[in-house]
């Protein structure tokens, strides 16, 4: 099965057939395994593990990836549905510039402003979920579109907080 993974802007193409992966063309040995009745995942590549926090995104396909304190937002979608999207005119990297809230929570601070230039890893909300603040971060440089919710509001999983363009 061939999929399409894009990270921070930048697409690639994993092919998996078995036991062997292909990473845009070069063969890699990889393997996913998952702590039953976590979020956590480990990304054994060769003899490497990489801890994962994984958690579903706003939309199909997309999934919230945290590696070394970092959240990045994933998109992987299979050959079928990129050819889906990309007959209907559907965006396919649109996921890669929302931020959305990875748990219930109250908004804390909004430390940007529309029309605001931002760089990837940059600050842009501070959320309050069980008693911890989280600053969630800009996914990719861009030019804040919307805010999406103000100080002193809460907010469920998934729900949209800032789009940027």
């Amino acid at each position: 099965m061939r999929y399409y993974v894009t990270v921070a802007g930048r697409t690639v193409e994993v092919e998996i057939s078995g036991d062997a992966i292909v990473v845009d063309g070069t063969p890699i040995e990889a393997a996913l395994l998952t702590v039953p009745g976590t979020d956590l995942r480990h990304l054994m590549i060769g003899t490497e593990s990489h801890p994962l926090l994984v958690r579903t995104g706003g939309r199909n396909g997309t999934w919230h990836v945290t590696l070394n304190g970092r959240t990045l937002l994933v998109e992987a979608i299979d050959e079928r549905s990129r050819t889906i999207r990309e007959m209907s005119g559907a965006p396919t990297t649109d996921a890669e510039k929302v931020v959305v809230a990875p748990m219930p929570g109250l908004i804390v601070r909004v430390e940007v402003e529309v029309g605001a230039a931002v760089t990837m890893g940059q600050g842009l909300i501070v959320v309050e979920a069980m008693k911890m603040e989280n600053e969630l971060k800009a996914p990719a440089d861009g030019i804040v579109k919307k805010i999406e919710v103000a100080a002193g509001s809460a907010v469920e999983k998934g729900a949209v907080l800032v789009v940027l363009e």
